[in-house]
């Protein structure tokens, strides 16, 4: 990994939430729980994981939002009944609309 890509994950913050993701692969339709989410990605805990590498198309609507984002994802990390989520040709209208919800989440909880 460069020093690139790894400073840019260390700088996207990750807020806890509640969201339930659809993630479709190879003509299956899985509806994952995300426990926190970042412009970059998500974490999907209570679920069986798809192989690192795995490409899957996602479908979410933002917490008190009517914004839906769709976009692909690479699962990035596997554990036992969790995943790691790393968003893929997000548009920069969603990372915008994600990164607003992270602020108005963040400021819920303080």
């Amino acid at each position: 990994m460069d020093n690139d890509q790894s400073s840019e994950r260390r700088k996207d913050r990750r807020v806890p939430v509640n969201l339930w993701i659809e993630a479709e692969a190879a003509d299956e339709l899985y509806f994952h729980r995300a426990a926190n989410l970042s412009v970059g990605g998500a974490f999907f805990d209570k679920t069986i994981p798809e192989p690192v590498g795995s490409l899957v198309q996602l479908r979410f609507s933002l917490p008190g939002t009517a914004s839906e984002i769709r976009c692909q994802g690479e699962i990035v990390k596997a554990e036992v009944f969790a995943m790691a989520v790393k968003f893929v040709g997000l548009s920069d209208g969603d990372r915008v609309s994600i990164e607003q919800t992270l602020d108005r989440l963040e400021t819920q909880t303080k």
